[in-house]
């Protein structure tokens, strides 16, 4: 009985992270295999209206054309939910590297009226993008090519679309095509709104220890596996030969030397010692020669700030791109709200997997 109940507690645990998860984000913000990063609304700050009940009683809840919400005039059906909420569970399990199966679907089972709301907002903005963005049909068609071309037959590749929560190619098509659309049209948005550098300066200084950092070190460097081998390649250096082409030639650090040897920016304390003592104490923009346990490194410090509050120069683009986002947001509430939209969460609603 101990064991039973203790397997009960995992599984509810399970599934109340499962669904936490589904309803953070996660699932709009890692994209399936085969796809390009999703774009979507961020989350609601005005939720739908919600009916008491589907205006269909007569009509059973597994009937696919069964209404489950409005957007503006536009009616919602259970089969358009099922979908999106299909791949928002699909994006959430590959996210921990399984597969999906259908299966997983009855874990997120007590989601779906949550979810509903995100749904509709989605399609309130999939519809207010639609005015006036259309999405490059053979771009789209191009790209369906691409991803069957990575798969030897077609039930490798379908097999690899119903793991990322896709029906089939047709299914990946429409969520390119809608992510295509909301994509150039969030972007629209959030270029109508500018601000002047006085505003942007009042927003530093209101928020400055927003913009607080750590020591940094930007480095890139060339792995080999002896000293002979690091000199020769300082006399290398020393003539004008490019480093980032050593580098993917020679380097034995594989991430770094497909970056011709970039390793970007890291704090203190994140490498070896005697590679932390060259990027944080030797000189910028010359060549340094270490040794770790790894090997020999070939090493130059591109540039290093120290820590204390990022500059007002270095902050003000990020100060924008926050305040576009926020204005964005506003000015996309205020249309969906314009549009209206009604939700009808009877019609979603499931016996959650038993526990």
């Amino acid at each position: 009985m101990e064991c039973a109940a203790q397997d009960a507690t995992v599984r509810t645990m399970k599934q109340l992270l499962l669904t936490a998860a589904l309803l953070s984000g996660v699932a709009f913000q890692t994209a399936g295999a085969q796809t390009a990063p999703a774009t979507t609304a961020p989350a609601t700050t005005a939720p739908a209206t919600t009916a008491p009940a589907t205006p269909a009683a007569a009509t059973p809840v597994t009937d696919p054309a069964t209404p489950v919400g409005r957007v503006g005039k536009e009616t919602l059906t259970l089969g358009d939910f099922d979908r999106a909420f299909r791949l928002a569970a699909a994006r959430v399990v590959n996210a921990q590297g399984v597969p999906f199966e259908e299966a997983y679907l009855s874990e997120f089972a007590a989601a779906r009226p949550e979810f509903l709301k995100q749904f509709l907002r989605d399609r309130a903005v999939y519809q207010l993008a639609r005015v006036n963005n259309k999405a490059d049909a053979a771009a789209l068609d191009q790209q369906i090519v691409d991803a069957r071309s990575d798969f030897e037959s077609d039930t490798d590749f379908a097999e690899a679309l119903n793991a990322t929560g896709y029906a089939d190619a047709a299914d990946l098509r429409r969520e390119l095509e809608r992510q295509s659309v909301v994509g150039a049209y969030l972007q629209g948005v959030q270029k109508r709104f500018t601000f002047g550098d006085a505003l942007v300066a009042g927003y530093y200084n209101l928020h400055r220890a927003d913009f607080a950092q750590d020591a940094q070190a930007c480095v890139k460097h060339i792995l080999v596996p002896t000293q002979a081998d690091a000199q020769a390649i300082t006399r290398d250096l020393a003539g004008g030969a490019d480093f980032a082409k050593i580098a993917s030639e020679k380097s034995q650090d594989p991430g770094s030397a497909a970056q011709g040897g970039d390793l970007g920016c890291f704090g203190p304390g994140e490498m070896v010692e005697t590679f932390d003592r060259a990027s944080f104490s030797g000189p910028v923009g010359a060549v340094q020669t270490v040794q770790s346990q790894f090997g020999w490194h070939v090493l130059t410090v591109t540039r290093r700030t120290e820590a204390g509050t990022l500059p007002l120069a270095d902050a003000a683009p990020l100060i924008r791109d926050q305040l576009g986002k926020d204005a964005a947001q506003k000015y996309l509430d205020a249309q969906i709200a314009r549009l209206g939209t009604e939700a009808f969460p009877a019609a979603v609603t499931v016996a959650p997997a038993s526990q």
